[in-house]
């Protein structure tokens, strides 16, 4: 259902439990559940979703929506695996293809989506998890009235969701292995009762066969072309698979189980192969399992259940498999169908739900952490869960409003977010091999991953285009691209804010050092006094022109020991930085050069404080700038090189609180 990394400690979900911080790992079968309860949920909404939009041609559509799992999102998220082993998944993978200001601002639009995405999976499942409880006979007929309620139960979901989270709720894969199993195992017995009955009784596919001919499709809405051949049908069922994409929704959560995975004994943790063969191993079984149950509960719906019951209204209604379960079918299919059975199924049907609602809160709660601190670009204490909690569950509270807790209404908007993502993984691959080819560009094009970006594209755009409907008051609700614009939006702005408001941190994690020499004479350095230091733009004056501007303006004797540092930036986006250093010394002159800085200011001002820490204090010497105020700012947070000598005295004073200690800054 969901795209996310690894969750923080103490959070749960299928996307790792709080132990992954160590990286337990586990057989890739039970890691298997940890996606399946992401996954295989979805049958508790799909068929119902699958029929109210394409009607009697469900089974065929459904057909199409297991080829493009098979042939189209398998081999996608598989390629990812391999390349994404640590489980940050195909937006970590995007991240690392596109550089600067343009990769961070597509980071931050697919955070957005990633945000609609796991949203949508918590308000919509609490959404039909409220549906089996209400239809439920036993809670009907001993819950008041005020916990009959869809939106009024679907919070009370969504509150508990966030109380556990407030206490600290510690999951173990042993719980997703129950849960799926036992749910598995109740759809199987559900489906295949189904099926064997359409075995033993060919005039219902016979029923069925004949409503295609006849064109008695069951369908809400006019169909966009006429006709009733296989070629139509075949169109149709093309021009509809938009509203079946949610059956497409749990590869991101494949690959982000990854770290979970026990590989080969001798993996090399650069490319732990074992992991990757497993997680293979993994997103193919799942997809094998989810087509079977996919086709099989298209099937038994559509043809078992009187159609007036599947659309909104009816009983059956985004509870189809539960309809079949509790015996509400006038096909007798299974002696075990009825009360006891069918509530056995809606409880494993909500706790299923539920859990994958935790596992959604457990992604968002690690996203934010993930990237957003790193870049500078949101406050410290977006890495504290329970604040976290608070604000996802007030907005998943507001968007249950706004969808009157609909599960298919909901169902745009959650397929927005999951196609955005899938696509933006096909873009990756398709990038990345192009990166890997040599030749002509008919060569490196990597055309069958191409063909299936298009298909996504072509699905995302379709549902992104349409608006549903209330059909009580006949108003629309928000639309998936509203939700993830609104999130997209929020995410930009408050980055802009964090982003300013952090600039003054040090941000400095150390240098890495070109080679040995300079590591050595980096250490002589710090127990030598050189009590001047001096900035040095690569490509400006020559040293000798620069020392003698230096020592005449700044009234420096021959005498006292100079050394240049020259800062070349490297990506100037990033907010952490670990720069490379290399020191020469040319005509008796010290030079320290370090490239890959993100910040020309902080570099300098980190080499002056290591330097104080061993020794007497240096002054840092700079010219004078005319530039104006406003444009060197703007360089500083934007490019890292504007406002230097301001900006390396804040940064020293905010770093030394001894002013003893504190190296100069002198402006001639």
């Amino acid at each position: 259902m969901s795209s996310s990394p690894l969750p923080p400690a103490g959070a749960p979900g299928p996307h790792t439990p709080p132990s992954v911080a160590k990286h337990h790992q586990a057989f890739w079968l039970a890691v298997l559940c940890l996606t399946g309860v992401d996954y295989f949920s979805t049958l508790g909404y799909q068929p119902t979703i699958a029929f109210e939009n394409t009607g009697v041609l469900t089974p065929l559509a459904t057909g199409l929506l297991v080829l493009v799992t098979l042939f189209g999102a398998l081999p996608i998220y598989s390629y990812v695996a391999g390349k994404s082993f640590d489980g940050q998944g195909s937006i970590s993978m995007l991240e690392r293809l596109m550089r600067g200001w343009g990769g961070k601002l597509v980071v931050l639009a697919l955070l957005g989506f990633a945000a609609t995405d796991f949203v949508i999976t918590m308000t919509l499942s609490a959404a039909d998890a409220a549906v089996h409880l209400i239809e439920n006979p036993m809670w009907h007929e001993h819950m008041p009235d005020s916990m009959k309620n869809q939106v009024t139960v679907t919070s009370l979901l969504l509150l508990a969701l966030c109380g556990m989270f407030m206490r600290g709720f510690r999951e173990v894969i042993g719980l997703a292995v129950i849960l799926v199993i036992v749910y598995l195992t109740l759809n199987a017995v559900i489906i295949g009762s189904g099926v064997w009955h359409l075995a033993s009784h060919p005039e219902v596919l016979g029923e069925w066969r004949h409503q295609l001919a006849t064109g008695e499709w069951s369908l809400t809405r006019e169909p966009p072309v006429s006709g009733v051949s296989w070629t139509t049908i075949a169109l149709l069922c093309v021009l509809f698979f938009p509203k079946l994409a949610l059956g497409l929704s749990g590869f991101e959560t494949g690959v982000a189980v990854m770290p979970l995975i026990k590989g080969d004994p001798d993996d090399d943790p650069a490319l732990p192969r074992g992991r990757i063969r497993n997680a293979r191993k993994l997103l193919v079984t799942a997809a094998v399992i989810m087509s079977f149950m996919l086709m099989g509960s298209a099937f038994v719906t559509t043809t078992l259940i009187p159609h007036d019951q599947m659309h909104q209204g009816g009983a059956a209604y985004e509870r189809a498999l539960a309809y079949l379960a509790h015996g509400e079918s006038p096909r007798s299919l299974n002696p075990l169908f009825g009360e006891v059975f069918g509530t056995m199924y809606d409880v494993s049907t909500v706790s299923i739900l539920w859990f994958a609602g935790a596992s959604a809160m457990s992604g968002l709660l690690n996203l934010v952490p993930r990237y957003l601190p790193r870049y500078g670009m949101a406050p410290r204490w977006a890495e504290a869960v329970r604040p976290l909690v608070l604000l996802l569950t007030g907005v998943n509270l507001l968007v249950t409003w706004l969808f009157q807790a609909s599960v298919k209404a909901q169902g745009g908007a959650y397929a927005t977010g999951v196609m955005v993502l899938m696509t933006s993984a096909c873009l990756a691959v398709i990038i990345d091999q192009w990166r890997l080819r040599a030749g002509s560009w008919l060569v490196r094009m990597p055309w069958r991953y191409v063909v299936i970006c298009l298909l996504f594209t072509y699905t995302t755009t379709m549902i992104v285009r349409h608006v549903e409907v209330d059909p009580a008051t006949g108003g629309t609700y928000p639309r998936g691209i509203t939700i993830a614009a609104a999130f997209i939006g929020a995410i930009i702005i408050l980055s802009i804010i964090s982003r300013t408001v952090r600039s003054t941190e040090m941000r400095f994690a150390g240098f890495e050092f070109a080679t040995p020499e300079s590591r050595f004479l980096w250490d002589s350095m710090k127990h030598i006094e050189f009590p001047v230091l001096v900035p040095h733009r690569p490509g400006g004056p020559g040293l000798i022109d620069k020392e003698a501007t230096i020592r005449m303006r700044h009234r420096l004797t021959a005498e006292t020991p100079i050394v240049f540092i020259e800062a070349q930036l490297g990506d100037a986006s990033e907010f952490v930085q670990k720069p490379v250093m290399e020191i020469l010394e040319q005509e008796g002159r010290f030079i320290i050069r370090v490239a890959r800085c993100a910040s020309v200011s902080h570099t300098i001002a980190a080499i002056a404080l290591e330097l104080s820490r061993s020794g007497e204090p240096p002054e840092v010497h700079f010219g004078w700038s005319d530039e104006s105020p406003l444009r060197t700012n703007l360089d500083f947070l934007l490019f890292g090189q504007g406002n230097v000598p301001w900006m390396v005295r804040e940064l020293i004073k905010a770093s030394e609180p001894d002013a003893a200690r504190q190296p100069r800054i002198v402006i001639g």
